[in-house]
């Protein structure tokens, strides 16, 4: 069965047609739907497919508390270190998401560094993932480092000197790249 891990920017609390009809495909191939618990595009998406009425869903918190579960799905608590908050605390179900996934889908406002990172935590595991990037309201595949390369030349410099930082992004290039050659010298 295929599994999706869906997240997105939190300022992004609105769904279009767009994003609704490729939703609407996950949804008519019956794929495993994992979801995270955040406000802003978590919670959005969860709620179109409470409304879809889609049961395929399993929603993934950090620590003991689930901030949004609108459809009363299956939970999966995903242990966080007590000394991590904020980003960090959060992170760690992002990462386990990326994990048991075999695509992406992500809705990135081109600011919000917990999205991107969302998909660069995807490729680490060479998997792809498909970003609606709101600025320009069209979609992206991304499959290689490049690709997220080139999506973030798209954004303003300074805001990708901000998500640099917040997500230790030549740290994550250096992963992705050591993964990519790892799948070289299997091949």
């Amino acid at each position: 069965m295929t599994t999706v891990f869906l997240s997105g920017s939190r300022q992004l609390n609105r769904l279009n047609d767009t994003i609704k009809a490729r939703i609407n495909n996950m949804v008519e191939q019956n794929f495993l739907i994992l979801v995270g618990d955040a406000n802003g595009a978590d919670k959005a998406m969860q709620q179109y497919l409470t409304d879809s009425h889609y049961s395929n869903v399993k929603v993934f918190c950090a620590g003991n508390t689930c901030r949004n579960n609108t459809g009363n799905w299956d939970v999966t608590q995903v242990y966080v270190d007590s000394k991590l908050n904020g980003r960090d605390f959060y992170t760690a179900k992002d990462k386990e998401m990326a994990a048991k996934a075999d695509y992406g889908f992500v809705l990135w406002d081109g600011k919000s560094s917990g999205a991107i990172n969302n998909v660069f935590e995807l490729l680490k595991y060479n998997k792809q993932a498909v970003i609606y990037f709101s600025p320009e309201k069209e979609f992206h595949t991304i499959s290689h480092l490049n690709d997220a390369k080139t999506l973030l030349n798209k954004c303003d410099p300074a805001t990708v000197d901000l998500i640099s930082k917040k997500i230790k992004l030549p740290s994550s290039i250096a992963d992705i790249q050591k993964a990519a050659q790892g799948n070289l010298a299997l091949s």
